[in-house]
């Protein structure tokens, strides 16, 4: 029995980076050997162990074979006489597919430590096409390091989407890996990969429609759409967004894309034409509620946020309903910062005055401290309760904004 650190922790450890997860191999033995050793077997799809203290996880070194669509679609084979680079093989990126032993030996057969200097992204071997999560998971990688992708993997990943293997991925897994890739460093490396080997169009179509669509002339005449949104996208992580925010700037000028014929109907009265394709995007890949409920928002009002100086009290106030800001002002905080990136996701304007956000918490704090029970306690009846607070709200931001 020989025992191997793979993966993650040795490429992270060759990066000088923090290794956060530890992977396991165990070659030459049986899953009998190792219960015998004390390890809780735990694996499902194929043998994977409990370490007896660390509760670490071992895998037995296995093959993987083809047997049918998606990233479930494998046959898996585990056995003493597997050997560790039979093992290697099968992963997806040489960066991904090296070993260390316990003396701090290092095995890399696949030349990872070449790519991991010439900081580069590349497929172990043709088997790469059997599992599509891999597109997602090198587009993630790219977002995290900022490598760039060879050649021969960009040629390899195009193949597959246009052989249709993307379009067996799950929603799930699809939301999983983009929402990991959201939180990298870099996440518009992970939109520009997806976008440049054509999976992005498969996946997230609303999204790949943003790029050669102008924007404003008043805002940033040279850049489309896309490339401003990639911008807003890496402001966001740059101050540390969290993933609600970060998708919301995502999502935030998915309307360009469209013409006015385009508009699709919808039951909301005060949309913005890019929020069906927001609720759209959001149920194909289910999206969890509190991503899409900001992203619709953002979706909506990013632009009446931004004319916030503009706005009479009342609209002011019917923008606070619309964004239930008096009941979940922390939400109504992320969407504020949403709408910052938006405004500094341009070149040149990455330190842009945004007098706009604090102008609107303070009125937010004026409407909030309106005291709507003893309102209601001074109505004669139910029914002039909701008017008598609005206008004691609205009261209440006018005086505040002079």
């Amino acid at each position: 029995m020989r025992i191997y650190k793979v993966g993650g922790a040795v490429r992270d450890r060759l990066l000088g980076l923090a290794v956060q997860d530890t992977d396991w191999v165990v070659v030459g033995a049986t899953a009998a050997e190792m219960e015998q050793a004390g390890y809780k077997p735990v694996g499902k799809d194929f043998p994977v162990f409990l370490h007896p203290k660390t509760h670490e996880e071992y895998a037995l070194a296995r093959t993987e074979r083809k047997s049918g669509h998606g990233y479930k679609g494998f046959t898996v084979f585990a056995a003493p006489e597997v050997s560790l680079e039979e093992d290697l093989a099968r992963r997806d990126l040489t960066v991904n597919a090296m070993a260390e032993d316990e003396a701090g030996n290092v095995f890399d057969p696949f030349n990872g430590q070449a790519d991991l200097a010439a900081r580069v992204l590349r497929h172990v071997s043709p088997a790469f096409v059997e599992d599509p999560v891999r597109i997602l998971r090198l587009a993630r990688f790219a977002a995290r390091f900022g490598f760039s992708v060879a050649d021969e993997t960009m040629t390899l990943m195009r193949q597959m989407v246009d052989h249709g293997e993307v379009d067996h991925l799950v929603p799930e897994r699809v939301w999983q890996e983009i929402a990991r890739g959201l939180m990298e460093q870099h996440p518009s490396r992970m939109f520009e990969v997806l976008r440049s080997c054509g999976a992005l169009a498969r996946i997230a179509p609303e999204i790949d429609a943003l790029w050669g669509v102008p924007q404003r002339a008043d805002y940033h005449p040279e850049v489309d759409t896309g490339v401003h949104v990639m911008l807003v996208l890496d402001y966001a992580a740059r101050q540390n967004a969290p993933l609600v925010t970060r998708f919301a700037a995502l999502c935030h000028d998915l309307g360009k894309a469209i013409t006015p014929a385009d508009v699709l109907p919808s039951h909301h009265g005060h949309e913005g034409k890019g929020v069906p394709l927001v609720e759209s995007l959001c149920e194909r890949l289910r999206v969890p509620s509190d991503c899409k409920d900001l992203a619709v928002m953002v979706c909506r009002d990013h632009t009446h946020v931004h004319r916030a100086m503009e706005l009479r009290s009342d609209t002011v106030l019917e923008l606070f309903h619309r964004c239930d800001a008096l009941r979940k002002p922390e939400r109504f905080n992320q969407m504020l910062d949403a709408c910052v990136a938006d405004a500094r996701g341009r070149t040149g304007f990455e330190n842009v005055e945004y007098p706009q956000a604090e102008y609107l918490l303070r009125l937010l704090v004026a409407a909030s401290e309106v005291d709507a029970g003893a309102i209601a306690q001074a109505c004669e009846t139910k029914a002039q309760i909701p008017q008598r607070v609005k206008q004691a709200r609205v009261a209440a931001i006018e005086a505040t904004r002079n």
